[in-house]
């Protein structure tokens, strides 16, 4: 259902932009996400885009990170910027369709040096 592109290693500062392609109409897509899991911490919502393209982002981004949408491939993308070794983690997207079916990426690891 969903395929998400590889994460990676960035130093601090820099940037890494990650995508997530739904399987399936777009027209079925209630909204798209992104949440992190860092080592010893429960899962946290990052950034989310609703198909009428509001979104909204946790506090720790703002600013340095840009969730967008492709609907003609059906892809939530997440620009990171300015990037932290708090942005360490393991990213999952998340899509829900038709208000009320939910499914999860594999996750992609991304990795910010110090």
């Amino acid at each position: 259902q969903l395929q998400a592109s590889r994460g990676g290693l960035v130093q601090t500062g820099g940037s890494l932009r990650l995508s997530c392609a739904a399987s399936g109409s777009i027209f079925s897509i209630t909204a798209m996400f992104w949440y992190r899991q860092a080592p010893g911490k429960q899962r946290e919502f990052v950034a989310a885009i609703a198909s009428d393209g509001s979104t909204s982002y946790t506090d720790s981004v703002k600013g340095r990170f840009t969730i967008s949408r492709d609907n003609a491939t059906s892809t939530a993308n997440l620009e990171m910027n300015s990037l932290k070794p708090d942005d360490t983690a393991v990213y999952y997207c998340k899509v829900i369709r038709d208000f009320r079916y939910t499914y999860w990426g594999q996750g992609t690891q991304v990795t910010v040096s110090s």
